[in-house]
Order: C-alpha cells, then structure tokens, then sequence
C-alpha cells in the first residue's frame, strides 16, 4: 500500500517516535480531495499564501489577496484563484501549467487554517486553476488572531533585491510574531509559524553570513516541512508587516539541530531550525490588506523567546 507520507516526512516521523501512530492517522485526515466545509472555507478568504519552486530547484513563499470571493471551487477536485501576482512576485516567473504548488488558506482572526498542495491548471489572463493532490486541515495553534481588511493598491514600489538583510528587513525579522515557509521534495507545501515577538533569532557568522534560528515547536507531527527539508535543504520564507503591507521573500538553506545546549535556551521548542539568508527580495506596500491588533495564540503560553543576550547582529 502506498504511504500517504513521503520518504523524508517518514524519516523525521521515526526520529521523532511517531511514525507508527501517524501511519495510522494520515490516511484518515490527508485526502485527494477537498470536504465541502474547506471549499467554502477558501471561497471566503480575501488572501492565500501559496509556494512555488523556481527553474533551479528554490522553493518561495508568496501571498494573493483581493476581496472575499475570489477563490471558487468549481468541484470537490479542484479550485479556481481570480488573481495573479505582481511581476516583482517570484511566484509571477514559476506559475505555470502543470507546476507544482502549495496553498495555505488561513483566517487569523478565527484561527483556521487549511491546506491544499497540487498542480497549476488553466493559467489565463484572469487567474490560474489547482488540481488538488493533498486536501487537509491544521490545528489553531500558534496564530496570532488578527483580522484583514482589503485595501486596494494604488502602485507598488520598486522592489530591493540582495543577499543580506538590509536594517528594514532586519527590524521586520526580529519583531515578527510569524512567519511562512515553503518547501519542496515530492511536491511544494506552505505552512505557517508562529511565536512570541522575537521567535526568531538573526546572528551573523565569522564570514559575513546571515542565519536565522528558529524554534520547532510541537505540532501535528505530519512534519510535511521537516520532511520536505530532510530531502530537499532550500526553503523560501515570507514575512509579512501588517502595518505597512511590506514583504519579505527569502530564499534559505535549512539545518536541523536535533539537540544541544542551545536547543534548551528557547522554552517549549523540540527542535530547531536554522536558516542561511542565501537571496533577499523586499517588496515595499506590496499587500493590499491592513489588519487589526494581534492577540497572541494562547499556545504560546509555555514557550519562549531568544533573550537579548542570544541575538547578534
């Protein structure tokens, strides 16, 4: 019988002790196709977070958003998205027929979150289909309830391009209270992360390089990401300010860190993540959403922060 886990996600599931209860639960909870409570989920979004792989293998992490409404389900099978990204988007060179993608549909304020990973159809001038794959949801965990409003765009700036976070990007990186990150091996998949202000830590290394540590925090241990990296190390992040509509696209390499005096300096993380900052693309006010205050995800209750002490610059 065929796994509903790649080989990468059943590697880290066996580390972790959990591979034999999560044979069990994959198959009742991962579809190939989507229940009617997630096709009207996503039909009332006014945003998605979405991962592609570029020509050379590089997964990104992008955001659409226009008014609720502009993501139909034309069947159980698949979804119809009437939007498509700005040409300073990396999504905009690696959205194409019969690519691979993965869709996070994600509702802060409430807490919700579904996933659907699959394949680019129908690309025209208005939007782009996906043929689901994969259909299943996650738990509320770790989000911060604040609600979008969308806010058309009148013109985007100019996009700054690097290989190092310049101070704006910087400021984002260190007050951010989450994160997206987007993985490929088998297929691409876009999942969300979530913590205290300063849940992730930037250090500079001998040579000049940039790394981001972050903590693995319990979850539904899938560990579609993790076992995505375990394969394939390239991972794309999104960060996004919800005060000005910024984004930050980063392309990074991933090492897992198992174990070790300095997995015990973050409170409630069973692993970590670090992260080299390899391609730095900030897109200024490219968001056509505002958003209220946050409320912090009851969840994070028992966890951490990296102290002042553990940040370098």
């Amino acid at each position: 019988m065929t796994s509903t886990f790649h080989a990468g996600e059943r590697a880290v599931q066996q580390r972790a002790g959990v591979a034999e209860r999560m044979a069990e639960v994959g198959p009742r909870v991962i579809r190939s196709f989507m229940p009617d409570q997630h096709r009207d989920f996503f039909a009332q979004l006014p945003f998605v977070v979405l991962g592609s792989v570029d020509a050379l293998g590089q997964p990104w992490a992008s955001v659409l958003a226009q008014p609720p409404g502009f993501i139909q389900s034309p069947d159980a099978a698949r979804l119809r998205v009437r939007a498509l990204p700005a040409a300073s988007d990396p999504l905009a060179r690696n959205l194409v027929e019969g690519a691979p993608i993965g869709m996070l549909g994600i509702e802060p304020h409430t807490r919700r979150r579904n996933r659907v990973n699959g394949r680019v159809t129908a690309l025209d001038g208005s939007g782009f289909g996906l043929a689901v794959e994969q259909s299943f949801g996650n738990c509320p965990k770790y989000i911060q309830a604040r609600e979008p409003v969308y806010a058309a765009l009148a013109s985007e700036p100019a996009a700054i391009v690097g290989t190092q976070l310049d101070p704006a990007a910087l400021c984002l990186v260190r007050a951010a209270d989450t994160f997206f990150i987007a993985t490929a091996s088998e297929g691409v998949d876009v999942s969300h992360r979530g913590g205290k202000p300063g849940f992730v830590r930037v250090d500079v290394d001998g040579s000049g390089q940039q790394w981001l540590t972050v903590p693995d925090l319990v979850g539904n241990y899938f560990f579609n990401t993790l076992g995505n990296l375990a394969l394939q190390p390239q991972a794309g992040l999104l960060f996004i300010d919800f005060d000005s509509g910024d984004l930050l696209h980063l392309a990074v390499r991933a090492e897992i860190v198992w174990d070790g005096p300095e997995l015990a300096r973050y409170a409630g993380a069973q692993r970590l993540l670090r992260l080299q900052v390899q391609q730095v693309l900030r897109r200024p006010a490219a968001l056509a959403l505002r958003w209220s205050a946050a409320q912090q995800s009851p969840a994070l209750a028992a966890t951490g922060a990296w102290t002042p002490a553990q940040v370098a610059a």
